[in-house]
This record gives structure tokens, sequence and C-alpha cells, in this order.
């Protein structure tokens, strides 16, 4: 899998990347960590740029969700978790508790779920699916989507862009301290723009 990954990001840069940051969104056990923090240290070897590879990667990324967002919106969940039951589960290493732990989330947390959830593992793709089937509104939707991943995609790629080399030790480390990264980021970034969001009102 890993060289498979290498080999398509080598012959295709950009396009191998988005392609490859979509297909992790729709099969979660795609790591997008090794493709995104070797698509960083590809920065250092290939033409292409740090922001390059953080344009396409969540080009990837919203195009993803986006597929994830209609199968909620038109496949209902019993036919979906009779589907992850099955051999296709297994392929896809996915179990039909993981729809149901995505669901929970965004029934509990509400709309910005779908913003915190692109910093946690399997449901950050998952996420999509509760959204698609409570009919989110489509352009909040894009936008939070399209801002975790952002996030997520930018501080990955450039570790990946400044371990050179060592790229792949950082993999380990990453595992350990991720949520101590992206969580106040996070945070912050939903604070700021909710404080934007209200000094245009008050401009209007």
């Amino acid at each position: 899998m890993e060289q498979w990954i290498e080999q398509l990001m080598s012959d295709w840069g950009y396009i191998g990347v988005a392609f490859l940051i979509a297909l992790e969104n729709l099969f979660p056990p795609i790591p997008s960590e090794f493709i995104l923090t070797f698509g960083g240290f590809m920065t250092t070897r290939t033409s292409m740029t740090i922001v390059g590879v953080i344009i396409a990667s969540t080009i990837g990324s919203v195009f993803g969700a986006i597929c994830l967002y209609m199968v909620g919106k038109l496949v209902r969940l019993s036919v979906l978790k009779r589907f992850l039951s099955g051999r296709m589960g297994l392929i896809l290493r996915l179990k039909p508790s993981d729809v149901d732990k995505a669901m929970v989330w965004f029934q509990k947390h509400g709309l910005l779920t779908v913003f915190f959830c692109r910093f946690v593992p399997v449901i950050r793709s998952l996420i999509s699916i509760p959204a698609g089937v409570a009919r989110m509104n489509m352009t909040l939707f894009l936008v939070y989507t399209t801002l975790g991943s952002l996030i997520w995609n930018t501080v990955l790629i450039c570790l990946g862009a400044w371990a050179g080399d060592n790229w792949e030790s950082i993999l380990a480390t990453f595992d350990s301290v991720k949520y101590y990264i992206f969580i106040p980021v996070a945070i912050i970034v939903v604070y700021y723009g909710y404080k934007f969001v209200q000094s245009r009102k008050h401009m209007d």
C-alpha cells in the first residue's frame, strides 16, 4: 500500500495527491498522515510546492466528504450498516458501529462536529454521513469541511516538508501529540471566526 501511494504521488504530482486524499476520505483505513507527510517531503525533492500540495489535498478532502454527505442523504442507514456488516466492511476495515459512533458525535455536538471531527481518525471521514442524514445546510457543510481539512492538511504537509528525509520518523510522534496540536488550533479558528462574523453583523 505504501509503495503504491509513493509511486502514484511521484508519477502524478498534485493530481495524485488530490486523488489519494479523496480516496482516504472514502476509505478511512488509508492513512492520511502518511499521504500528507509524504506529500510534504515530496516538496523538497520535486517541483511541487507546499501551497500546491495543500490546495490539492484540500480539494481531495472536500470532494471525498461531499461523496459521503450524498451517501448519508440518499442511502438509508440500515442499508449502509448492512453493507458494512458483510465482506465489504472487512475490506474497508469499517464496522456498522463506526457509523453509529459518527451519528452519536453529530447528534451530541451539533453542526460544528463536522469541523472538529476533521481531526479525529476514522470519524473525520464518516462524520460527513450523519451530516447528510440530517440534511445539513450544504454551504455550512462545505465551509466547516474545507476549514477543518485545510488545518489538518497544512500541519501535516508542513511537518513532512520540515522533516525532509526523516519524514517517516515523525508519524509515530505525531500519533501521540496530534490532539494537542489540532484541537487548540481548531478552537482558536472557531473563536476568531465567530468574532469576525459578529463584527460583520455590527457593521451591517
